[in-house]
C-alpha cells in the first residue's frame, strides 16, 4: 500500500539497502505500524516507488540480511500481551510482498526472563540457511538455524556473558558463519569451525565496543573484518581476529555503521559510513585489510535518523542511502569519475 502519509524514523542496522536478483535496489526502513520500504523503478535508477507500508504488528525491533539467492529475510522482535516471540519473513522478490510470518519462538519459556530477550541478529550462509542470533535473559547468546530442507532447530545456548544491549554483528562467509557481539568489558566472539558446524566461543578481546554499534563484513574467502564505535570517543575501531586494531577515527554518533567491500578504480576497497554527531552521514574508503594506510571520512548531504546505508547499483556504482529528518529517503550515488566522489543527493 502507498503510505506517504507515513515517515520512517532511523534504522538501527546498516544493512537496509538491498538489490535484488533484478538488479533494482530496495530500501526498507522502521515506520509506526511496520516497516516502509522504497523500490527503484528500473536497475539503476534514478526513479523510486512511492514508499509501501510493510504492516507488522507490535514489532519492537526489526532486521534485515539477504542471501545468495537474492532473498530478502525480514527478522522482527514481537511483544505483546501473549508474550515476547521472535518473528521471520522472507522476501522472494523485489518489490513483492514478503511471505507469511513464522514464530521462531523465544529461547526462554518464562514471561519475564522472555521479555529480556534483545534484538536478533541474522545472517544467511551460503547455503541459503538462515542463523538467528539474540541477546538472553542471561546476557549470553542462544541461536536458532535452519537445518537441511528449510527445517528449524530449536534454540540452542551458546554461553557467553555481560552481552550488551543492541544488535550484534552476524557475517557469512564463503562457507561459515561467525557472531560478534560487544559485552561490557570486552568483544565476544563465536564462528563455525566447518560449514554447517556448531558454533565456538573464540578467546574474548581486551577491548571496549559502544553498545549496538558492531558490524562485520567478509574481507578474505574466509575472514572478517569488524568495525564498531569506541565509547570513549577515539572514533572508528577496525578488528581482525589476529591482529592489532586499528583506530580509523571519525566522529560517530555511536550507532552503528554501515559497510560495503566492492572494487573502486580496479582496487578491491572497503567503503564505511556512520551517522556523526552531527546527525549528517560521513563516508571513507580504504584498501580492503590496509585499514593501517590511513582513511579520511567526509560528511555529505543533511542531517539524517539512524545509521545510513551502503550498496552497490546494477551498474556498479557505490549508493548511499539515509533517512532525512522528514522520514523521507534521501540517495547519493557514485559519479562517473576517478575515486568514490558522490553525486548530489536526491529525494526518493
Amino acid at each position: 500500500m502507498e503510505s506517504r502519509s507515513v515517515s520512517a524514523t532511523g534504522p538501527a542496522t546498516g544493512c537496509w539497502l538491498l538489490r535484488g536478483k533484478d538488479g533494482s535496489l530496495s530500501a526498507y526502513a522502521p515506520a509506526e505500524g511496520g516497516i516502509l520500504r522504497w523500490t527503484e523503478q528500473r536497475p539503476g535508477g534514478p526513479d523510486w516507488t512511492a514508499p509501501e507500508l510493510i504492516a507488522v504488528a507490535g514489532s519492537t525491533h526489526m532486521t534485515l540480511a539477504q542471501g545468495p539467492d537474492g532473498y530478502v529475510h525480514l527478522l522482527s522482535r514481537r511483544s505483546d500481551e501473549r508474550g515476547t516471540v521472535i518473528m521471520h519473513a522472507t522476501q522472494y522478490q523485489t518489490g513483492r510482498p514478503f511471505g507469511p510470518w513464522h514464530a521462531l519462538g523465544n529461547p526462554h519459556k518464562e514471561p519475564d526472563r522472555a521479555r529480556k530477550v534483545g534484538a536478533p541478529a541474522v545472517a544467511v550462509g551460503a547455503d541459503g540457511g538462515v542463523h538467528v542470533f539474540v541477546r538472553n535473559a542471561g546476557r549470553g547468546i542462544s541461536m536458532r538455524r535452519q537445518a537441511g530442507a528449510g527445517k528449524w532447530e530449536g534454540w540452542k545456548d551458546l554461553k557467553g556473558a555481560n552481552v550488551s544491549d543492541g544488535v550484534p554483528a552476524a557475517v557469512a562467509l564463503t562457507d561459515r558463519v561467525e557472531l560478534l557481539a560487544p559485552a561490557d568489558e570486552q568483544v565476544l566472539r563465536w564462528a563455525q569451525e566447518e560449514a554447517g558446524g556448531d558454533f565456538v566461543q573464540a578467546g574474548p578481546t581486551a577491548a571496549r565496543a559502544a553498545a549496538g554499534s558492531a558490524t562485520g563484513v567478509c574481507t578474505r574467502d574466509d575472514r572478517a573484518t569488524y568495525y564498531w564505535c569506541d565509547p570513549e570517543g577515539a572514533g572508528v575501531i577496525a578488528h581482525r581476529p589476529g591482529a592489532d586494531d586499528v583506530v580509523l577515527g571519525g566522529e560517530p554518533d555511536g550507532g552503528a555503521l554501515s559497510v560495503l567491500r566492492t572494487p573502486v578504480e580496479g582496487y578491491d576497497c572497503t567503503v564505511l559510513a556512520f551517522r556523526g554527531r552531527n546527525g549528517r552521514p560521513a563516508v571513507a574508503a580504504c584498501p580492503t585489510e590496509d585499514e593501517a594506510d590511513g582513511l579520511w571520512w567526509t560528511e555529505t548531504g543533511e542531517a539524517s535518523l539512524g545509521v545510513p546505508a551502503l550498496a552497490l547499483d546494477a551498474v556498479g556504482r557505490v549508493v548511499l542511502a539515509a533517512v532525512a529528518e522528514d522520514g523521507t529517503l534521501r540517495v547519493a550515488r557514485q559519479k562517473a569519475e576517478p575515486g568514490l566522489a558522490l553525486a548530489a543527493w536526491t529525494r526518493a
